[in-house]
């Protein structure tokens, strides 16, 4: 059977939506949520979450993965629908390890371990006359496909921004707090000098804490006084919206992951 299989494809409908596996064929599409949680796990389906219970009987609670895939079958079949392919679209949840335990599965979305899937897709019927051009499908997907910048992890799990460890990373040897220096950062465990180290430390900001980064932000992460911050800032061409007091800055992902851009050295 003649197919495409795309990993961690993003695409744009009525919202942006990233899958984990896409099983593409002419004839229809399987969606494939991947994860990799351990312990007991329960599908709930009123509310919709995963719960999973660990060997000391401690409870965590998780978006369902089953009422996720079956989300991004529709967004899949809106994006689809707008480019006039019709085709049906199936979901499943993937459980990375044969070891995890589920207790109670979801009602309406099929969960596999990972060896079980080729069964499964056989299990298909290969229609006589294909809905579509697996070619051209194949290469639209990965036309339009564009980078997934997740919530950021602070607003997606509540996670006070206190617990999260400041201090620019040194690339060499990944210790935290790195010194300012002119032109430069440099490590005081192994001695590295690094005049970006800030980039990738701003940017890990944006990923882990929030949307919007002020001076004091800055100043607080970087350790950095506010006239080193403000230059920092206004280097990395960040979009900047506000006043002077409080003027925030956000970050264009899109750019720093097309290209490799080197910003002016920050002198002190």
């Amino acid at each position: 059977m003649e197919h495409q299989v795309f990993h961690d494809l993003s695409l744009k409908s009525s919202q942006l939506f990233q899958m984990d596996h896409l099983f593409q064929t002419s004839s229809y599409s399987i969606i494939f949520e991947t994860k990799n949680i351990s312990g007991k796990l329960r599908f709930q389906e009123n509310p919709k979450q995963l719960i999973r219970i660990k060997a000391n009987g401690e409870m965590d609670a998780f978006e369902c993965p089953a009422a996720q895939v079956r989300r991004k079958c529709e967004l899949l079949g809106d994006w689809f629908q707008n480019r006039n392919i019709n085709m049906p679209i199936y979901g499943a949840v993937v459980l990375a390890f044969p070891k995890q335990l589920v207790e109670l599965a979801p009602k309406k979305t099929k969960i596999f371990f990972p060896s079980q899937l080729p069964s499964f897709i056989r299990t298909f019927p290969q229609e006589k006359k294909p809905l579509g051009n697996l070619k051209s499908i194949a290469q639209e997907l990965a036309a339009h496909h564009q980078p997934y910048i997740p919530e950021p992890i602070c607003q997606a799990y509540d996670i006070p921004r206190d617990d999260i460890l400041t201090g620019v990373k040194c690339q060499k040897c990944v210790t935290l707090g790195m010194k300012k220096i002119k032109r430069s950062w440099a490590c005081g465990k192994c001695g590295h000098h690094d005049q970006y180290a800030h980039i990738p430390t701003i940017i890990e900001w944006y990923l882990v804490v929030g949307e919007n980064m002020t001076n004091k932000d800055c100043r607080n992460f970087l350790h950095v006084d506010m006239k080193t911050a403000t230059r920092i800032l206004q280097s990395m061409e960040l979009l900047g919206t506000g006043g002077k007091r409080n003027r925030t800055y956000q970050i264009d992902f899109k750019r720093y992951l097309q290209k490799s851009t080197k910003f002016d050295c920050i002198e002190d």
